[in-house]
């Protein structure tokens, strides 16, 4: 069986079945080449008020369910994500840029996010709470109705479906707002996959749109959680939207995340590291290493010997052969990091590798010789960027380290785990990782970060989306009804 037979979905949003976009459609591009791989519907707000309506319905029905029956419909999808995951492949190869190990994490994720989110199904969802009267006092989760789900480009499939799919394990009815530019492998494969695997209709609705549609999807009275991955700035301007409209938002936002290399550190392992955090999908990921902190006893040889392996990496199609970096998504991103590597160049900054650029595909650069405030050192330049600064002492590491608005993950590569950790103890930040560079994400841990990176671990794990996808509700119970002096 094909399961995303652009048939089904040219020119449509998903909802109760596949239905014509009151806002038109878009071609879906591929970054290398440029050519139009079909087209989808684009929602308005027309489209997102209809489907919170018909998601209210639904959902009432879907959270009185048996939890036997939700993790059943979980557990298909996760089998199905498996069965299917060449086909998906494939997709986020060409619609995203991405080389074929990156696609197949993202699918091999999304299967388990569905196994995860099945497991959450059956978790206990309350605690009995002491109380002075005689009755029997208790704290329940229950679902919060209906969830916003606004997902970005880079990783649409698991930067959805980490969202979609606990929320709908715990009862919820979803919305979710892919990023026009991979509608497909992050809404119409879900879509598709959420289908197949028996969800009741109105639960889910996959509407691709742009900010016109993520406003609508935040303001709609129906809609009480908003969970949002997506950069700092569009991220202000949701929680401001949702904190007028006193509803959640779950922000998962940018990052410009170090990693720290000791001196005692292995420095073929370290370089390999620090490539793979700053070259992976090209640098477009919230946790790419944005800025290399190398003491300075090593540092002019892991200048060195980062910009030899970025010399040799290959760049190119990913459909067409082995790569290790695919295209930018588009042109106004190329432009962005190339504005930054320039402007950083000519504030000082040695350019140690790449720098150039051929259509989307960017080559792997090296920066060096920072001078104090380069761009591409202290903004997250999204991109692959490997500014490189020395320091002195493990405080001046953290100093650096910490000297930033954003705080979503660590890197720290040293032989003594236990001196990276108490490092890691002076430097605010969501994740942490000893002795691995910066980019990770499992099904069962909870990610996310602090200050400008975002509004704490707000996904993955049974606590983290339980909390994130349930209300508290406070229940007491007696046998005969209350004596009052009025």
């Amino acid at each position: 069986m094909t399961l995303m037979d652009a048939k089904t979905w040219t020119g449509q949003v998903f909802g109760d079945g596949w239905n014509t976009s009151r806002a038109g459609d878009a071609a879906v591009v591929e970054p290398a080449t440029g050519a139009e791989l079909g087209r989808v519907g684009i929602a308005g707000p027309e489209d997102v008020a209809s489907a919170a309506v018909r998601a209210v319905r639904a959902q009432r029905e879907w959270a009185a369910a048996s939890f036997e029956d939700r993790a059943a419909v979980l557990r298909r999808a996760g089998r199905l994500f498996e069965e299917h995951a060449a086909e998906i492949d494939d997709w986020v190869v060409r619609e995203t840029g991405a080389v074929r190990p990156k696609a197949e994490l993202e699918t091999h994720i999304a299967a388990q996010e569905c196994y995860e989110a099945a497991a959450l199904a059956s978790q206990p969802l309350g605690e009995i709470l002491p109380t002075s009267k005689k009755r029997l006092s208790l704290a329940r989760r229950v679902p919060v109705g209906v969830v916003g789900v606004i997902a970005p480009f880079n990783f649409p499939l698991i930067l959805a479906i980490r969202s979609v799919a606990p929320a709908l394990a715990v009862g919820n009815a979803v919305i979710l707002k892919p990023d026009p530019r991979t509608a497909v492998s992050g809404g119409v494969a879900i879509a598709r996959v959420f289908e197949e695997a028996g969800l009741p209709p109105g639960l889910l609705h996959v509407l691709p749109g742009g900010a016109e549609t993520g406003q609508a999807l935040v303001g709609d009275p129906l809609v009480r959680v908003i969970s949002f991955t997506g950069s700092t700035a569009a991220g202000r301007a949701v929680g401001e939207a949702c904190g007028r409209l006193l509803k959640r938002a779950h922000l998962e936002l940018g990052g410009n995340s170090a990693l720290i290399v000791l001196d005692d550190a292995d420095l073929d392992l370290a370089v390999s590291a620090g490539a793979w955090g700053s070259f992976l999908h090209q640098g477009q990921i919230c946790m790419t290493t944005g800025r290399h902190l190398v003491h300075a006893s090593i540092a002019e040889e892991y200048v060195a010997r980062l910009a030899e392996k970025a010399d040799h990496l290959p760049v190119g199609d990913p459909m067409g052969g082995q790569v290790a970096l695919g295209p930018l998504i588009d042109a106004g991103q190329r432009d962005k990091v190339h504005g930054l590597v320039t402007a950083s160049v000519e504030a000082g900054a040695r350019l140690a590798a790449g720098g150039t650029y051929e259509g989307l595909f960017y080559r792997p650069t090296v920066l060096a010789d920072l001078p104090a405030g380069a761009p591409a050192y202290t903004q997250e330049v999204f991109g692959p960027v490997a500014p490189v600064m020395p320091f002195s002492t493990v405080e001046e590491a953290a100093a650096l380290a910490s000297d930033s608005e954003y705080g979503l993950s660590l890197g720290i590569l040293t032989r003594d785990v236990m001196k990276g950790l108490a490092l890691a103890d002076l430097i605010p930040t969501g994740i942490v990782h000893i002795n691995d560079q910066t980019v990770d994400d499992e099904a069962t841990a909870p990610f996310g970060g602090v200050g400008a990176s975002g509004t704490g671990s707000r996904f993955g794990g049974g606590g983290a989306n339980i909390e994130a996808f349930t209300e508290t509700q406070w229940v007491t119970m007696q046998g005969d009804i209350a004596r009052y002096p009025f």
